[in-house]
């Protein structure tokens, strides 16, 4: 472990103190982190993902889920920042003081979690919360906070840039106007004060523009404002390879090709609203999962699996999972949770799902945790309440259609 800065030593007082979380059992954690444990950590908005050696030979799978801020709360800690403009100077040349959490602070946040704000999950078989993985995992946070502290935000919800852009944002929307000739500025003014800067019409700087064009000779004669382009009615194919790759490397040009591909398609559904990020801040496996959907039936599925080296059948389990529900599709192929413990009125929701399944199979249905089976037939919930149909294929349960809020719905087609 190297020398804490303030934001790590932060970071472990708040998980040792305020978050609320078994202290009997933060120490085999910290001990876990020491002894090299813990994988790759890999931060996201809202959470931290790594996998843990324990004793098995397969490493356990942790996530760590943090409050998000919602964008109110974002903008009351950017206001907060921006006010102070040695903090914002200071952020803005890429250093985070201490003095920053007191600017959030005085909102009534805190960009250090608090009581209920840390959800560690792994799926080991220890129910303690948290289990001595998710805890190493908890742990090794302090080391990327150490490194880089601005990832405290993207644990927030916010990445360094989203960040940045923001105070900048609020720091010009705060600048006095420029004086003009034989005007001084009045510093002292309240911002709510200062006129507002109405900006130029567009449309007005286009005629403008026109009336200086040689030839032009009245107003009936201004071009029309273009319209914007719209998006293509399909992604873009990738440009030929402007060299050959070396050939020692067999397969390169198929892989380059298709990560074009694959970068065309992303771009594309951003431009056409499918998509907020395109998955752009997915962690690696649910990434490939992804890219896995994309490729089921075709060549390029069973060369993702050798290079990945999973199993083609686990990695096709993974590509229907995200195909039919997304990244709730795919947490649910492993996850496992109690809805009767968690959901208040969860009586009558698995009751209905027990019902469905007896109707559609006549087998007298079990449930286990968020898991109603009959039969062939199983329907796992997920957290915001949506059935996912599955059937059994040999030894292995597969996600077999699209999820409903009613489970009669979710295993009508099967």
């Amino acid at each position: 472990m190297s020398e804490r800065t303030w934001w790590g030593h932060a970071w472990l007082e708040a998980l040792e103190q305020r978050a609320r979380l078994d202290p009997d059992r933060l120490p085999r954690g910290r001990d876990y982190a020491r002894d090299g444990a813990v994988g790759a950590l890999t931060l996201g908005p809202g959470e931290a993902r790594a996998e843990v050696q324990g004793r098995k030979t397969e490493p356990y799978r942790v996530r760590v889920r943090v409050r998000q801020f919602t964008d109110d709360e974002w903008g009351r800690v950017l206001e907060a920042i921006s006010a102070r403009l040695g903090h914002a100077a200071a952020l803005l040349d890429g250093d985070l003081p201490p003095e920053i959490a007191e600017d959030a602070a005085s909102t009534g946040l805190d960009l250090l979690p608090g009581g209920g704000e840390i959800g560690p999950r792994c799926d080991c078989p220890d129910d303690a919360d948290p289990c001595k993985h998710s805890a190493a995992v908890c742990y090794l946070i302090a080391d990327v906070l150490d490194a880089d502290p601005f990832a405290l935000f993207l644990l927030r919800g916010r990445t360094r840039d989203q960040v940045l852009a923001g105070v900048r944002a609020r720091r010009r929307e705060s600048a006095p106007a420029a004086a003009g000739p034989g005007e001084h500025r009045n510093e002292s003014a309240p911002r709510a004060a200062r006129p507002a800067d109405p900006g130029v019409d567009a449309r007005t700087a286009y005629r403008v523009a026109a009336d200086a064009r040689p030839g032009y000779r009245d107003a009936a004669d201004a071009p029309t404002v273009p319209a914007p382009p719209l998006p293509p009615s399909r992604p873009g194919r990738p440009a030929a390879l402007p060299v050959d790759p070396p050939p020692w490397r067999a397969g390169l040009r198929d892989d380059l090709a298709e990560l074009a591909a694959d970068a065309a398609q992303r771009a594309w559904e951003l431009a056409v609203g499918l998509s907020a990020d395109a998955g752009l801040g997915l962690d690696p496996g649910a990434d490939l999962a992804r890219r896995a959907a994309r490729a089921l039936g075709t060549p390029s599925f069973a060369v993702l699996a050798e290079r990945t080296g999973i199993a083609e059948r686990d990695l096709a389990r993974q590509a229907l999972a995200w195909k039919h529900g997304g990244a709730a599709g795919l947490e649910l192929l492993t996850s496992d949770w109690d809805p009767a413990e968690e959901v208040t009125g969860s009586a009558a929701l698995l009751a209905t799902a027990q019902y469905a399944l007896h109707a559609k199979t006549g087998v007298p249905p079990v449930r286990s945790g968020n898991r109603i089976t009959a039969g062939r037939l199983q329907l796992r919930v997920s957290r915001d309440l949506r059935w996912f149909p599955y059937t059994r294929a040999g030894v292995d349960w597969e996600p077999s259609g699209e999820p409903a809020t009613d489970p009669r719905a979710a295993i009508s087609a099967l």
